[in-house]
């Protein structure tokens, strides 16, 4: 068995892994690179390999870093399936269509300021894939339910395991090869952090002979999450009510905004915030948010309570979700009173952009940050303090205060990727730690090492492959 890493090696997006066995080939994810001026020209390089090769593909879950290549790589010409849990398959049925809509407007917005005739061919100038060719991939995406044994191929087996990172997020336990041979293999996709509100903790795995495993908090362990319940109380009604000025919250369209709203839920419920106008501008988050309540099955149980409970309380938790451009304009014009959670999460698209113009330079207003930034974009500057920032070509000065909640990520820490990874009985052969920035990935890999007595884990390079003993 051989393992090659194409993305998230050394970075927090573009995951890719292709497998080679004795009998094919596969991928586990098929993952945009996001962040940074370099991600189009990435994500134009990727894929760069045999496709006809590919079997079939299994994706952990539905945010675009792990999905959001499906469409190229069936534009490309691969034919086989796309295995992913029922959930992951209605998301996509919404985030690939939105991302190819995203592609092709940005293709034109290009396309319309091109300086002169050269400018115009450039290969920048043509999306990466068209909103037709997000459509004809969904009919590659195959169901499989959680604890499900399915055999895609000769010499391979897999289960969808719940990871509690997002609504239908898997890790995905292999065995590839047959008899003596055969090798068990994990990959645990984005691991959630447990104990955290809506999903279900991550499941347990007690064997791997081979483990990949993410790393996106690998250096830090989050606040408790009472404090976190705190700070966030407090940053709200610091805003509201000490300054009357508006809360932005920039966030995930799937699986963060859900999570927002029920925490935002639980605080006025508990009476530690006064009632809370709250507007979700997002199209596709309102459309995450309905297919999220229709999956009440994969809900906790203080989950569905608290639903129960907002339901009967629209005077004081009052959300209403915001579907037209010109609605969502008209909301700059409120100054203050209000929580807007938009996307996208890290700043770098969508409406969040507009509501920053127009409330980062007021010192009265506050952007909380309640998610992971990679490097390069816009909510990383702003979580590193910058003092002015450029938005739609305009320089806008950084005066709203910055607020850093880590402890509402959806990412497990190191002390619950270690605590989960514990719980395999055996050290794994080979531990590979992927999907986290140099730093992060080393901390994990060193305190796997010293914890947990295991062999050394390798932090892979990209493109690099690693034969399996």
């Amino acid at each position: 068995m051989k393992l090659s890493f194409f993305g998230a090696a050394g970075e927090v997006t573009g995951s890719c892994l292709r497998v080679d066995h004795a009998q094919g080939a596969f991928l586990v994810d098929c993952g945009l690179f996001q962040g940074g001026r370099h991600a189009d020209v990435k994500n134009r390089q990727a894929l760069d390999f045999d496709l006809k090769r590919i079997d079939f593909v299994l994706l952990t879950h539905a945010h675009l870093d792990h999905s959001g290549l499906i469409p190229r790589l069936v534009a490309l010409g691969y034919k086989g399936p796309v295995y992913a849990t029922p959930a992951t398959v209605d998301l996509l049925g919404i985030m690939l269509m939105d991302a190819a809509h995203i592609q092709e407007k940005e293709a034109e917005w290009a396309l319309r300021h091109a300086r002169n005739r050269q400018a115009r061919h450039r290969v920048e100038m043509t999306p990466l894939y068209t909103v037709e060719q997000a459509r004809v991939s969904l009919g590659r995406l195959k169901a499989v339910p959680y604890e499900t044994d399915c055999r895609p191929g000769a010499g391979v087996s897999f289960r969808f395991r719940e990871a509690g990172h997002i609504l239908g997020s898997a890790i995905i336990a292999l065995d590839v090869g047959e008899g003596a041979a055969a090798r068990r293999l994990v990959v645990s996709g984005d691991l959630g952090q447990p104990m955290r509100p809506v999903l279900r903790d991550p499941v347990y795995v007690e064997r791997a002979d081979v483990l990949c495993v993410e790393s996106t908090y690998g250096n830090r362990a989050h606040r408790s999450f009472d404090a976190t319940l705190d700070e966030l109380a407090d940053a709200i009604n610091q805003t509201l009510v000490g300054r009357g000025g508006n809360v932005i919250i920039p966030a995930f369209a799937v699986g963060r905004t859900q999570e927002i709203l029920f925490v935002l839920a639980d605080l006025v419920r508990a009476g530690r915030v006064g009632p809370l106008k709250v507007v979700v501008d997002s199209p596709m988050a309102s459309a995450v948010t309905e297919l999220t309540v229709r999956h009440r099955d994969l809900w906790d149980e203080e989950t569905r309570k608290l639903f129960a409970w907002s339901q009967g309380n629209g005077a004081r938790f009052d959300v209403r979700f915001v579907q037209d451009v010109e609605e969502s304009m008209a909301l700059n014009n409120v100054r203050g009173g209000l929580v807007i959670i938009s996307a996208s999460g890290m700043c770098d698209a969508g409406r969040v952009r507009h509501h920053l113009r127009y409330n980062l330079g007021r010192s009265e207003c506050s952007v909380i940050i309640a998610g992971f930034q990679a490097a390069g974009t816009l909510g990383r500057r702003l979580v590193d303090g910058a003092r002015q920032i450029s938005l739609f070509g305009e320089r806008i000065p950084v005066r709203a205060r910055i607020h850093t909640i880590g402890g509402l990520s959806a990412h497990a820490d190191q002390p619950a990727l270690l605590d989960w990874m514990a719980h395999i009985k055996q050290p794994p052969k080979r531990t590979f730690v992927v999907h986290g920035e140099p730093l992060g990935a080393m901390a994990l890999a060193d305190a796997i090492h010293a914890r947990l007595g295991w062999p050394a884990p390798v932090m892979p390079d990209p493109g690099l492959s690693y034969t399996m003993p």
